[in-house]
């Protein structure tokens, strides 16, 4: 458990502060606006010059345009309306989920009121990390051009193409989604904030993390937020406990017990992908040393040379078979590495549980197994993790987010998926729960008298059970669209609006920490489990 005071920006505090060593100012380090030392690796990319490339085909004479970045790209075998960023994975941009979790939305019936939200926001659209594979693209191209390699046909353009991309940090596109974002909560929730109260906001100390709960911010309170939130910045660093990052802390999951989600899902690769793979070789001169893994890295600078550069020409080298193919490889990782079928995918997530029931319950969590998931020290102080906040806006990573889920027990995403493809009418979609600027928000509801379960048709009827009292529900929901408990927590009951009355949620919450089996899952000796070995995302 390590923190110091440099972790809390207080006040007016300047928000980009990291918390650390060697400012070089006399402003104390708590208003330091420089990153600090735990802010991770980044780099700038080129700037885009969209007006100037060349975007269609000569045999398409339609135009349309930017808004701001080119997503309607020509897809080879899909429909007419196909649109290949909305099956990305966890690096689609923003989109509400476009299917919703098989459950219909309901309006709140009249004298129910929102009286708490609890939001937890993924970064923006962002360069890729610095140890990606798709950053390798540059070398293997000029590898083989430096081998006399001569790209043809679809592919001539890799004959003078150069990488362009940055590091870790927000898109221009990153930057707006947030904001976008944070105007959406407005108009949503605007009404909890207490004027007389400022909030504690969390993210972590990586650049983007940074980037994105301050873009948030301005969309939501405007230029001026500072004057309503202060910022909590917790350190994201190996050795430090937190909940907003808490793979760093769980040793399983980084020592390769997790890894049965990206070993799968490099084995569909070969399957989805072996015709890309051919075609490709076709189209090359010279030395034809091309592997499934550089076609997979090909067709991943798609969709990040568009968020980051406003259009790509790989985006139509790729059939919308091969789309699909590319979203299900995401899913197969996240499921293996995060969800159900990881060992580490409630531990990871569990910490964050133990806060939300601590705040649901109005005190400090101290769970009883005794778990390191959280920052003990900061959870155990009014300053850093407040109580009595109808607004909790904290930011994190999209695998954080997929094991808070796992940990959460929603069973609805713990389908097997295997490797051969996907099965029918999955729930778990990637790019449906943890797209760039992906986020779930859980409502507090009161409602003077129980909802009924069946909710009535027609507006002139009762949506009350008249003979009871004062109820209080838990609504939950995934970029937009309701996540139906009932469907994955038996005690909540069948709901056709898939609310979750309070006290069963936190009931069934407090087993589920037990069951994340922290300790054991994130630092015991076990052997590496096999993909499908394990359907409860934990040991």
């Amino acid at each position: 458990m390590h923190w110091s005071s440099q972790l809390l920006l207080v006040g007016l505090a300047a928000t980009s502060y990291a918390g650390g060593v060697g400012a070089s100012s006399a402003i104390p380090d708590y208003f330091q606006t420089s990153f600090g030392p735990y802010a991770g690796p980044t780099k700038a990319g080129e700037a885009p010059f969209l007006a100037q490339a060349t975007l269609l085909a000569p045999e398409y004479h339609s135009y349309k345009p930017n808004t701001p970045v080119v997503t309607d790209v020509p897809i080879f075998g899909g429909p007419k309306d196909a649109e290949i960023f909305k099956h990305m994975g966890n690096i689609s941009p923003y989109l509400p989920n476009p299917s919703g979790f098989g459950i219909d939305e309901y309006p709140l019936p009249s004298g129910t009121n929102i009286t708490q939200m609890h939001m937890v926001h993924r970064h923006g659209s962002r360069y890729p990390t610095s140890d990606a594979s798709v950053a390798t693209v540059s070398d293997r191209i000029t590898e083989l051009r430096g081998n006399g390699t001569n790209f043809t046909g679809d592919l001539s353009f890799l004959n003078d193409w150069t990488y362009q991309l940055g590091e870790e940090e927000l898109t221009a596109l990153g930057r707006q989604q947030l904001f976008d974002s944070g105007v959406l909560h407005w108009f949503n929730y605007g009404r909890l904030y207490d004027p007389s109260r400022p909030l504690i906001s969390r993210t972590t100390t990586q650049v983007r993390m940074l980037q994105s709960a301050e873009n948030f911010l301005n969309g939501f309170f405007g230029p001026d937020w500072t004057r309503n939130v202060t910022l909590e910045v917790i350190t994201e660093h190996p050795g430090f406990n937190n909940s907003l990052a808490s793979d760093k802390e769980c040793t399983n999951h980084n020592n390769g017990k997790s890894s049965a989600g990206d070993d799968a899902s490099t084995q569909w690769q070969e399957i989805y992908l072996e015709k890309a793979t051919r075609r490709f070789r076709q189209s090359m001169t010279g030395n034809q040393n091309w592997t499934t893994s550089d076609t997979y890295n090909l067709q991943t600078l798609c969709p990040y040379e568009t968020v980051a550069l406003g259009f790509s020409h790989f985006c139509s080298l790729f059939t919308w078979d091969e789309w699909l193919g590319f979203e299900y490889a995401n899913d197969l990782s996240y499921y293996g590495g995060n969800g159900f079928a990881s060992p580490t995918g409630r531990a990871v997530g569990v910490g964050y549980v133990e806060e939300l029931i601590a705040r649901l319950q109005q005190h400090y969590p101290y769970p009883d197994e005794n778990s390191i998931a959280i920052n003990k020290t900061l959870d155990d102080n009014a300053t850093t993790f407040p109580l009595n906040q109808t607004l909790y806006l904290d930011f994190s990573h999209d695998t954080n987010i997929f094991s808070i889920l796992t940990a959460l027990g929603l069973k609805q995403f713990a389908e097997f998926l295997p490797i051969s493809g996907p099965p029918p009418n999955r729930q778990l979609i990637v790019s449906h729960i943890v797209p760039f600027a992906g986020r779930f928000n859980i409502e507090v509801i009161k409602a003077p008298r129980p909802v009924l379960a069946k909710r009535p048709h027609g507006s002139q009827a009762s949506a009350y059970d008249l003979n009871g009292t004062e109820t209080t529900y838990v609504h939950m929901l995934m970029n937009q669209r309701t996540i139906p408990l009932g469907q994955s927590i038996a005690e909540c009951g069948q709901r056709d609006d898939g609310w979750c009355e309070l006290q069963a949620f936190i009931n069934v919450q407090k087993e589920n920490i037990i069951k994340a089996n922290f300790d054991e899952s994130c630092f015991g000796n076990y052997s590496t489990p096999k993909y499908g070995s394990v359907s409860t995302g934990t040991v």
